[in-house]
């Protein structure tokens, strides 16, 4: 008892040294208020985010409606309205562009607390390299453009050399921007930027569309070039077509071969655009940012690079034999027949190697990325739409020919064909989704933690060959300590890759058996099968060609 003076009784303290106790309501009160007022901060920006997505978006609709119609113009009705008309929208479109890319570069990322925050999983190398390699590509078209009309001269305008120079400026300023800036999670000048964006996409879905029409007509540019200039050309006559001579020869040929790449091109830069979009204003957490990114290596695959490279040579070899056969006067079955087999060889293989991956996937245990990732989106939004390219088409040859003559050799060969394609492009691309939302593997970040490097710069040619045979050994150990499941899902995403690679090839340069074989063209007719292989084919080359880098990040992942 205290009062009685006990040693071991506390003393009591006196009451002007005892601090008074906080007030609990005063402190309730306070977070309260922070809360309220984060929450309403957030919630403003969110709304102005929406606005600004919003107006931009109508800016990018409204352009390309306004394009749109110029070129179905030129199509229908090209007295009215000519392709050079098309051509001066377009070069003041991209004069805007190129000006706006420009404040982009020298003004607005260079402000204080600009670019905070950068996205890890926007423009993977694989991508900013196609953009570089397409890119490349489209200027020497433009290049063989200006050269193929500087000889035309005395019935060619003045525009066609102006606008692939314009286009020129275009691609170059462009490319250098995505290849630095793709990245970027721009904090300043958010309304400004994403109309920026926005026109910048529009201008290349216009510049897609043309190229999409023009590329048509030019699948038959060998053999009917002087319709096409007819067609195209406006006031031009017909006498405009390319003298005898090695240069303009070499200037047209390659303005023909080339075309393809600039479809690509387009569609490529849209879609990192549309991910800068996103990313404007976007606040990522750090704690979510990898320090170790696994990298892409050579490393657990020895079936996958044999067998795709088999693919890859026995594609070009039926590649070859098909256009030296298919583009003769007489085009007869057999190049087809050889054609439709190798795709239906290739395929079901394909399907079997995506199938297996699925299921290792399903019995992996690892974990999903659940994380908002507006790349992750869009890749999934790119593989499922370019995809409805090839299965549309399938669908419609299907139709065509089970309604004629389907016990008839080539065709069942062009229907197995059209089964098979539906069906590899479905478990294609569940193989890719599922691995693109997949954490990477603790082993695959674990191997690109920094070790001891060898230094091989000055050597014996014994110790040449001792060094060689080290690193085979250090192959062979890797490859077997791997366990089976990465063993396989690297061995099955390294064949499609290739397999992808030699069906990208194959249509960009020019095999097009679904209008050459002229099966489903007399069934439709040409117009209406026309506007079909308009539609699907430059889809179907995308697809394959972003198939390809799906499945080197899932190869990577691993």
């Amino acid at each position: 008892n205290p009062s009685q003076g006990s040693a071991f009784a506390p003393a009591t303290p006196h009451r002007s040294q005892t601090s008074a106790p906080p007030d609990t309501s005063t402190i309730h009160y306070e977070k309260f208020w922070l809360y309220r007022h984060c929450s309403s901060v957030q919630q403003r920006d969110r709304q102005a985010q929406k606005a600004g997505q919003l107006f931009s978006g109508l800016l990018a609709m409204n352009v390309v409606f306004l394009g749109s119609a110029f070129i179905s113009s030129v199509i229908f009705n090209h007295v009215a309205i000519t392709l050079a008309d098309v051509w001066i929208l377009l070069s003041i479109l991209k004069v805007l562009c190129v000006s706006w890319i420009i404040y982009y570069l020298l003004g607005t990322s260079r402000q204080p607390h600009a670019v905070l925050y950068r996205d890890s999983h926007a423009g993977p190398i694989w991508i900013r390299g196609s953009v570089l390699l397409f890119g490349s590509f489209s200027i020497l078209l433009n290049v063989f453009h200006i050269g193929y009309s500087a000889v035309l001269i005395q019935c060619k305008s003045r525009v066609e050399i102006v606008f692939p120079s314009i286009e020129i400026l275009f691609i170059c300023t462009q490319a250098f921007f995505l290849w630095r800036h793709s990245k970027d999670c721009i904090q300043v000048q958010h309304n400004f930027t994403r109309c920026g964006l926005m026109l910048t996409i529009a201008t290349n879905l216009l510049l897609w569309l043309l190229a999409v029409t023009n590329d048509t007509i030019h699948m038959e540019i060998e053999s009917q070039l002087r319709e096409v200039e007819q067609r195209f050309a406006g006031n031009e006559t017909t006498s405009c077509t390319c003298p005898n001579t090695t240069i303009c020869k070499v200037f047209q040929k390659g303005y023909i071969l080339l075309y393809p790449f600039n479809t690509e091109y387009c569609l490529v830069c849209c879609s990192v655009l549309y991910v800068m979009w996103k990313n404007v204003g976007r606040r990522i957490n750090h704690h979510h940012v990898p320090h170790i990114k696994p990298k892409f290596k050579l490393q657990g695959v020895v079936f996958g690079p044999l067998l795709g490279a088999a693919a890859v040579i026995i594609g070009i070899c039926v590649f070859m034999m098909y256009q030296i056969q298919a583009t003769g006067s007489a085009a007869n079955r057999q190049v087809f027949v050889m054609y439709y087999s190798y795709y239906i060889v290739l395929l079901p293989l394909m399907s079997v190697g995506a199938v297996i991956g699925t299921i290792i996937h399903a019995l992996e245990k690892r974990e999903l990325d659940t994380l908002k990732n507006p790349t992750r989106s869009l890749d999934v939004i790119l593989l499922m739409g370019a995809a409805l390219g090839q299965i549309g088409m399938s669908y419609f040859s299907i139709v065509a020919l089970v309604a004629t003559d389907p016990r008839d050799l080539l065709n069942s060969l062009i229907l197995s064909y059209s089964v098979l394609l539906i069906f590899q492009n479905i478990t294609q691309n569940v193989f890719i989704i599922d691995g693109l939302h997949r954490q990477p593997s603790v082993h695959a970040v674990a191997s690109e933690l920094p070790g001891k490097e060898e230094n091989t710069t000055s050597m014996s040619m014994l110790e040449l060959g001792q060094e060689i045979r080290k690193v085979s050994l250090s192959y062979i150990h890797s490859y077997s300590h791997l366990s089976w499941k990465r063993r396989a899902l690297r061995e099955i995403s390294f064949f499609l890759v290739l397999c992808n690679i030699i069906l990208w090839i194959m249509p960009t340069f020019g095999a097009h058996p679904v209008f050459e074989n002229g099966l489903e063209k007399s069934f439709y007719g040409y117009s209406t099968w026309f506007a079909i292989v308009n539609f699907g084919l430059p889809l179907g080359v995308f697809y394959r060609m972003h198939s390809v880098g799906g499945l080197l990040e899932v190869y990577i992942t691993a």
